[in-house]
């Protein structure tokens, strides 16, 4: 699904789409519904719609994910939605950078990524493809 969405925003450009290149708020929130969906049953603090900064909190507190890690992924969430927020008032048809400005954000997203979605991804491949009953 996350290829589908990328394919379906190609940035041609140089620059760092905040939203949809890799490391950016698209990732987040698809780590932030693989957890929900993944833990929920077991963790009725992630039920509700609290927003994914709250949401990568309580994940961590439940001992889900790493502690630091989540802050700096909520950290970079932040930090993009108030670039994009200011790009749009400026009338900026994309919410891109330069590709430098966000690398440490983008790292721990990867990070977390690979940690979680990264983690049941290579566990899904080694168990082998499924027989039907």
């Amino acid at each position: 699904m996350r290829r589908r969405m990328h394919d379906g925003h190609p940035n041609r450009s140089q620059l760092f789409d905040l939203k949809h290149d890799r490391g950016g708020m698209v990732d987040i929130e698809f780590i932030v519904q693989f957890l929900v969906l993944g833990h929920s049953s077991h963790h009725a603090e992630l039920l509700d719609n609290a927003g994914n900064i709250a949401l990568l909190g309580r994940a961590a507190a439940a001992g889900l994910i790493d502690g630091e890690l989540a802050r700096r992924v909520a950290d970079a969430y932040r930090e993009y939605r108030q670039r994009q927020h200011r790009l749009r008032l400026n009338d900026v048809a994309f919410a891109r950078v330069e590709p430098g400005e966000f690398d440490a954000q983008r790292q721990a997203v990867r990070a977390l990524w690979d940690a979680t979605i990264g983690r049941a991804a290579e566990a899904a491949a080694e168990a082998g493809p499924q027989t039907q009953a």
